[in-house]
């Protein structure tokens, strides 16, 4: 908001150094949101598999019984719970294994149900990354060219003599 300001007020008094400071801290803006984006494209399915797991361990047993919840799933991952026990789902197991007929139910694992959430998540945060990398760009040839324009309000030059009063 900050830096939108300081554009605009740049171009409505015509002030050189505040568009050229506008400039350059957009740019600086797009080289960050630009690798972002990239990056978040850039990810494979094993490096979301590994960032993943990361957060699974990091999070609390409350966070993980909400995700549970939410996804109708149990534990992450059988490697992962065997280092870092889950909370317990016995409530969850209740509610995916609803047929009584059914004598062997297994809950599936969270890993499964989350990777195309994750893998949509990256690649949604990418896309949008890179339309306001894009339309930054756009500011920036904008405040270039109001940079350059003529202030409409500042006198014309005139001759010293003024007899003729040449304008230049």
């Amino acid at each position: 908001m900050l830096i939108s300001m300081l554009g605009l007020m740049g171009a409505v008094k015509h002030h050189q150094v505040m568009l050229f400071f506008y400039m350059v801290i957009l740019f600086l803006l797009f080289l960050i949101q630009f690798s972002v984006a990239c990056a978040c494209l850039g990810v494979n399915s094993e490096q979301q598999t590994q960032l993943a797991e990361e957060g699974w361990k990091r999070v609390d047993n409350r966070t993980r019984s909400q995700v549970q919840v939410v996804f109708n799933c149990c534990g992450f991952d059988p490697k992962v719970d065997a280092s870092d026990a889950p909370p317990d789902f016995k409530e969850i197991e209740g509610k995916v294994c609803r047929d009584p007929m059914i004598v062997d139910c297994k809950c599936p694992n969270c890993h499964d149900k989350l990777q195309n959430t994750i893998n949509y998540a990256f690649k949604l945060c990418g896309w949008i990354g890179l339309f306001f990398s894009f339309s930054e760009i756009i500011g920036l040839f904008l405040s270039k060219h109001y940079r350059n324009l003529h202030d409409p309000d500042e006198l014309r030059a005139t001759a010293v003599f003024p007899r003729h009063n040449f304008t230049y």
